[in-house]
């Protein structure tokens, strides 16, 4: 026999040796008794419920942010250089109050020209007035003089010419009065330019400028709200629109402002832009929120709209245990075992909350489980 053969001949019978041995101990193993599991824990008197489908107010809830019902840029109107600035953001002013004040030496100058430029036309129509009726009188001596022939009819022509022109440059003086009483406004307009005032009271939300700046024409200073009103603009879906009602006899739109806290506010829906924006396919709802003097422009916030009802699974709050971000529920099964199971939930509506996946309706849970641990145990219903 060759070296080869023989080699791989022992190399068989290790391998027979080896499955022989294993088998033997397989074998001794089988033959020796399990431990029994040890029973689980028995708890009695155990509050269990039973997860119910029930209806839920279905809402559309649209986010939106806080906007003032009045907002304005109070801009110049006049090419002039800043020499005031009387207001900053945050103050509250009032109707007509003075912002800011700009160089007023042209407007001022150009004032003077048009109050000495009026006093003059003035006198003018005076003097033009003066001759106007001297012009009249002496008409009228005449007229009776050429009704009795004591004149000639050129006399009385001359005359009656003396008191046209005098009539005539009498509506020439009145109308010079008018151009000089038109430019005389102009000028005191131009000049009340000079100073920058509030448009309606309310609060100061930005200042654009500072003192030396050179002011123009439609050149924003400051933008000013009116605290006394402000609305929620939100954005609804086009699928959805339809459900959103004016207000009037509409009922009142619940409203959560995050900034204030979880507390409701009773909105009133006052417009709904006619025009879908073309990008996301939406549409623009203003809802006119109550007086609060919290209220600012910016405030992220949120409108509810009814959809009407909806079925939904609840249970309890009590039910419900929290581990770090999950949520879960200690579910009893056929065997009276307890078993946490981590549940999604959805909405909390009172002391009760939506369970959005992880459980059937009818499964049975601990109704307090606290912060026992229950996983495991047998679980005996309080009676």
């Amino acid at each position: 026999m060759s070296q080869k053969n023989r080699r791989k001949n022992r190399i068989i019978a290790l391998l027979s040796l080896s499955l022989l041995i294993l088998a033997a101990g397989l074998a001794g193993c089988a033959s020796e008794p399990r431990p029994k599991p040890a029973a689980p824990e028995t708890v009695t008197h155990v509050s269990v419920i039973a997860v119910q489908r029930t209806s839920l107010p279905d809402w559309l809830e649209a986010p939106g942010t806080v906007q003032a019902a009045q907002t304005s840029q109070v801009s110049s109107q006049m090419t002039a250089t800043i020499t005031q600035m009387r207001a900053r953001e945050g103050d509250r002013v009032q109707s007509q109050q003075v912002l800011a004040v700009l160089d007023d030496t042209q407007p001022r100058a150009a004032m003077q020209a048009a109050t000495a430029a009026e006093a003059a036309a003035q006198n003018d129509v005076s003097g033009a007035e003066s001759e106007l009726t001297l012009a009249e009188s002496t008409m009228k001596r005449y007229q009776q003089l050429y009704d009795k022939k004591s004149v000639s009819p050129q006399e009385f022509d001359e005359i009656k010419a003396r008191y046209q022109r005098a009539l005539a440059r009498r509506d020439m003086a009145r109308a010079g009065q008018q151009q000089a009483n038109a430019e005389l406004s102009r000028a005191r307009a131009s000049l009340g330019y000079a100073q920058i005032r509030a448009p309606f009271a309310g609060i100061v939300t930005e200042r654009k400028a500072d003192t030396g700046t050179l002011a123009s024409p439609g050149m924003p200073l400051f933008t000013i709200e009116d605290t006394r009103s402000y609305r929620l603009e939100v954005t609804v879906d086009e699928s959805d629109i339809g459900i959103v009602r004016l207000g009037g006899a509409a009922p009142a739109i619940p409203v959560t402002i995050d900034a204030l806290g979880s507390a409701e506010l009773r909105g009133k829906v006052v417009q709904i832009v006619p025009a879908a924006d073309p990008a996301s396919r939406s549409f623009l709802v203003k809802v006119q929120l109550p007086t609060d003097a919290r209220l600012r422009s910016g405030l992220f916030g949120r409108a509810r709209f009814s959809r009407g009802q909806r079925g939904a699974l609840v249970i309890p709050d009590s039910s419900i245990v929290r581990r770090g971000q999950l949520q879960g529920v200690y579910v009893i099964d056929a065997s009276q075992i307890a078993a946490l199971r981590y549940v999604t939930l959805g909405k909390t509506s009172g002391q009760q909350t939506e369970v959005l996946a992880g459980l059937q309706e009818g499964e049975r849970l601990i109704a307090a489980p606290g912060e026992r641990e229950w996983g495991g145990k047998r679980v005996i219903v309080q009676p």
